[in-house]
């Protein structure tokens, strides 16, 4: 159950400098801003669902994670004091539902900034700037968990596919990529990957292998 709480204005603004120039003031909204604090494995929002607010977290810590077809479950970064949420931000900005869940992973203490104030605050030059660059920030790591959820399995597979069909491989790369199930541009990534490693030379549909035995440890690589 979410409970309300007293709370110093000091210890917002020192977690989120940029709201010392925001109008309406902290001050002028502390009436209706009030923090909530929730247990452990709260889910704070939904995935597809609308989005409520915009959650400035005071302690602890929220995870943000995208549902699977086959229920799992993929965790794209967390929430701690100080830092934003690209999700609510990104549902803020343009009207439409949530592309995550939020979950706390221990008892935690935050604002959550109704719609309409924070499109007030996104106007001040330093509340705009810290929610754009939180954008760059996730981003970056969002890429990088792209990368290796597409990556870290695939790169095994493709080098066990290659294995075992001679040296020279008569193959389009899209041939490659309807056998592992993906799409040819990864596939293509994989490959480029490997040529500059020296354990294949890429032609017009064509594949030589160069380094066998560095082919093998990679697939063996999976199996420790």
């Amino acid at each position: 159950m979410m409970t309300e709480l007293d709370w110093p204005m000091a210890q917002v603004t020192d977690l989120y400098p940029s709201l010392k120039e925001v109008q309406p003031s902290l001050a002028d909204v502390s009436a209706v801003l009030q923090p909530m604090t929730v247990p452990a494995d709260t889910v704070l929002f939904s995935e597809n669902a609308a989005c409520q607010g915009f959650p400035l977290v005071l302690d602890g810590e929220i995870k943000v994670s995208r549902h699977s077809g086959d229920g799992r479950s993929l965790e794209l970064y967390r929430v701690v004091p100080g830092e934003l949420c690209l999700v609510s931000s990104a549902s803020l900005f343009r009207p439409q539902p949530l592309s995550a869940f939020g979950i706390t992973t221990r008892p935690s203490t935050f604002l959550l900034v109704r719609p309409d104030l924070f499109k007030r605050w996104i106007e001040t030059p330093a509340f705009r700037n810290d929610v754009l660059g939180l954008f760059a920030e996730r981003m970056s790591d969002l890429t990088a968990l792209v990368d290796a959820v597409a990556f870290h399995k695939l790169d095994r597979r493709l080098a066990a596919a290659l294995l075992g069909r001679g040296q020279q491989l008569n193959i389009t790369h899209q041939a490659l990529a309807d056998e592992l199930g993906t799409v040819r541009e990864i596939v293509t990534r994989l490959l480029r990957r490997f040529e500059r490693e020296g354990w294949v030379a890429l032609g017009r549909e064509q594949i030589t292998i160069v380094n066998s035995a560095a082919l093998r440890a990679l697939v063996s690589s999976s199996l420790n």
